[in-house]
């Protein structure tokens, strides 16, 4: 096994450090600065070299964090402590910044100190294993045998330009396996376009796909390619087909028919030479029957089906998936990437990711901001995830969920129903949730899921329940009357009834 250096120009501080280590079986090799730490560097064999460094901030020849920008040159991988009789506010942020593992303030715990180099020990290794798999990014990443299905369609599609259809929840990577198609088609040398079909109005929609001639409509100063035109010789992806209104759908069926269409004001056919790939979250023969989605516009567009697995049906791949995620938002933001511990690898691993792969990358870009050590632990995970892997009985009963929804604990908030009780029972009534619940934890969680889920409106969404809560919970307390009720909200009159007016609570 490789030593563990230790560098400190305090004697006693690396005798003791020597003994504890040496008790738990881990070799060990001090040095009292920095600088004949950067020349046993240059002459130590492979397996010489450090496996943890514990380095003092405050060494005379040298300091600490000088020593850990030089070694996160060299060896970037090498987990460094960093130790300090100094316990500020500056020293704790630079030691970060620049890359330690941890912080250790002296005087430290002896027991807790081993347990801590221990820890970063083993994170190397595991470490050193997981770089060797991510030095190249790859186009898209997944051991769990469903991912691995659709890694084999993607090559029997490789050399085909027929129509695909990808199904999978909101955040589940539809557009990756899109551009994966893409990529190893006969067409990859053409453009890939991407139109969202549900972010754009209903009126511009139209324009956007098939492109408008000049003087078509008000505001229409010049002739203007479509998306299908932007995307010739090439492939078109219409994300979330299934809420492409209906006239609309009348027209793409004819473009994927005969292979023309007109712009918008136009009257000369336009010839398309166009790969189409279609994808939604939603149920598509549901929709058919409903009447929302047009029966043969479904079938010119299911020739090949490809589903793309929720992350909870492939929890396998949660902690490769958070690996890379860590690196790549530190390399965003430019900072060392963050570790993650087992436990805290479980943790995510039980969590049901309403969002998918979207709201776990979502998560390690949090952690990457807000997680306050360079390893993540159990308690540094976001509220959501601590919300749905506790183990704790839920406060109140968890209503069955649809086959597409994860299950998670119902929050005071996302208790907040449509259609809520006339006037619910007020803190402390018999029945009612105790005042300690928790509910800007629940708040937060709803949010987060709002918002992977992809939604534009959380804030009304959110701001409606919370006021309804609020003005039904006064009004039960005051039996009904207005004026005592907005009295003890400290709002005013006017504006209690204006908002049971808005709210339709009369």
């Amino acid at each position: 096994m490789k030593p563990i250096w230790i560098v400190d120009d305090d004697q006693s501080i690396r005798f003791v450090l020597e003994k504890a280590l040496l008790r738990e079986g881990l070799p060990t090799r001090s040095f009292t600065g920095p600088r004949e730490v950067l020349q046993a560097l240059g002459t130590a064999g492979d397996a010489d070299l450090p496996e943890v460094l514990v380095s003092d901030i405050r060494m005379p020849g040298g300091s600490g964090l000088d020593l850990l920008e030089q070694l996160r040159q060299r060896m970037p991988g090498l987990p460094v402590i960093i130790m300090t009789a100094f316990s500020d506010l500056d020293s704790a942020v630079s030691a970060f910044q620049g890359g330690a593992f941890e912080y250790l303030p002296k005087p430290f715990d002896l027991p807790k100190a081993v347990e801590l180099i221990r820890r970063a020990v083993e994170e190397s290794s595991r470490e050193q294993v997981a770089e060797e798999g991510l030095v190249e990014a790859p186009e898209m990443l997944g051991q769990a045998p469903a991912m691995q299905d659709v890694f084999r369609a993607i090559g029997r599609l490789s050399q085909s330009n027929v129509t695909v259809l990808i199904t999978g929840e909101s955040g589940s990577g539809k557009e990756l396996v899109a551009r994966a198609l893409h990529k190893h088609s006969p067409r990859a040398k053409g453009p890939f376009v991407a139109i969202n079909t549900a972010a754009i109005p209903k009126d511009l929609l139209e324009s956007e796909l098939f492109g408008h001639e000049r003087g078509a409509f008000t505001g229409a100063q010049a002739m203007r390619r479509g998306r299908f035109e932007q995307a010739e010789g090439g492939t078109l992806f219409l994300d979330e087909i299934g809420d492409m209104p209906f006239d609309l759908q009348t027209r793409l069926l004819r473009v994927l028919s005969d292979g023309h269409f007109y712009r918008v004001g136009g009257h000369s056919a336009v010839k398309t030479n166009v790969r189409v790939i279609a994808a939604t979250h939603q149920n598509l023969e549901q929709r058919v029957r409903e009447g929302g989605f047009r029966e043969d516009l479904f079938h010119r567009l299911n020739v090949i089906r490809l589903r793309l697995p929720a992350l909870r049906e492939r929890r396998e791949d949660v902690p490769l998936l958070t690996r890379y995620f860590l690196q790549q938002s530190a390399k965003q933001l430019g900072v060392e990437p963050k570790r993650i511990s087992d436990p805290a690898l479980q943790a995510l691993g039980q969590f049901d990711f309403p969002g998918n792969v979207r709201q776990l990358e979502n998560i390690c870009h949090w952690l990457t901001v807000m997680a306050p050590a360079q390893v993540v632990e159990v308690k540094d995970l976001p509220p959501e995830v601590a919300l749905a892997t506790n183990s704790a009985p839920p406060a109140a009963p968890v209503p069955a969920a649809a086959p597409s929804q994860a299950v998670v604990p119902v929050s005071p908030v996302a208790a907040m129903g449509a259609e809520p009780p006339a006037y619910p029972a007020p803190v402390g009534a018999p029945g009612a949730a105790p005042a300690d619940s928790g509910w800007e934890q629940g708040l937060q969680a709803e949010a987060f899921a709002l918002l992977a889920d992809g939604r534009t409106d959380v804030w009304d969404v959110l701001t409606r329940r919370f006021e309804t809560r609020l003005i039904q919970t006064a009004l039960a307390a005051t039996r009904g009357r207005r004026i005592e009720a907005a009295h003890k909200l400290g709002i005013g009159r006017n504006t209690i009834t204006r908002k049971i007016q808005e709210l339709d609570l009369e």
